[in-house]
């Protein structure tokens, strides 16, 4: 019986797949980069897919417009309507919004998008570590987060916030556990006040999911935190605490960090364990 593959797929300027495959190596996948253009029969063997950050064709016209319309997301779709795991990771999520894979609430039309930062007294880009809150049972995270379980993860994206035109939307997906990471204050609880919620996200969105959950669009960066080594010294949670009980000999550099739960959900899923 072959081992598990996941493919990560290499759009033309993204710059983090170099360290998610890595993660996912670590978490025992057999993790390839995969070009886009790469033909469909070599990605027909992969179990799972993770489009990853960076700035796909310099995020011309919109955020991962151009990249939502190359052939490897048809083959993508597909993967996905039978099951397969994917997660899209920033410039990722935004492919996957763009593509109409996500949320998919109403068949695989556009329904939601990742619209410029909203923050007082500036825009554009913005790099930071926030906290997030796991809430809802409905995507592959639930094998590694308990409800209302909050975590630390840095974000660094321009055009971040989740929004639809269509009024009470993100209701309907926080109703149907579709928003399963939420923007939340240091003691946990979820928020869209500014600066806790560092884009203006429609109801604290982080993450949203599609209708099976096996597809999950995420704007902060897993694999940036999943080494302790990554937590910034000073970091106010306790995971700056165990980065901090470092300089007493406890721990390793190269423990796990918060974000590599994220990816071992996606490694889980992948599998196919049990939650």
């Amino acid at each position: 019986m072959r081992s598990k593959r996941a493919a990560v797929i290499r759009f033309p300027g993204v710059n983090c797949e170099e360290e998610t495959a890595r993660a996912l190596h670590r978490l025992g996948l057999d993790a390839d980069i995969v070009r886009w253009n790469e033909g469909e029969g070599l990605l027909d063997c992969y179990d799972g897919f993770v489009l990853p950050g960076g700035f796909s064709y310099q995020d011309r016209v919109r955020a991962g417009a151009i990249a939502s319309r190359e052939p490897i997301l048809e083959t993508i779709a597909r993967a996905a309507a039978r099951g397969a795991p994917i997660l899209g990771i920033c410039n990722g999520a935004q492919i996957l919004v763009e593509a109409g894979l996500v949320p998919g609430l109403d068949g695989e039309r556009i329904e939601a998008a990742l619209a410029p930062n909203r923050m007082p007294h500036r825009t554009g880009y913005h790099c930071a570590w926030v906290e997030v809150v796991h809430e809802g049972k409905g995507s592959f995270l639930a094998r590694a987060f308990a409800e209302g379980e909050s975590f630390p993860l840095p974000v660094a994206h321009a055009e971040g916030r989740f929004v639809s035109r269509e009024e009470g939307f993100f209701m309907k997906l926080l109703e149907r556990g579709q928003i399963p990471l939420r923007y939340a204050t240091p003691e946990g609880k979820a928020t869209d006040a500014h600066p806790f919620c560092p884009n203006g996200s429609t109801l604290g969105a982080a993450a949203v999911a599609n209708r099976a959950g096996n597809v999950v669009a995420m704007m902060p960066h897993p694999e940036r935190a999943a080494w302790l080594h990554q937590v910034p010294d000073g970091l106010p949670s306790v995971w700056g605490r165990k980065k901090a009980r470092l300089r007493d000999g406890e721990g390793s550099l190269f423990d796990a960090g918060p974000g590599l739960a994220v990816l071992a959900a996606f490694a889980g899923a992948v599998r196919g364990e049990m939650r």
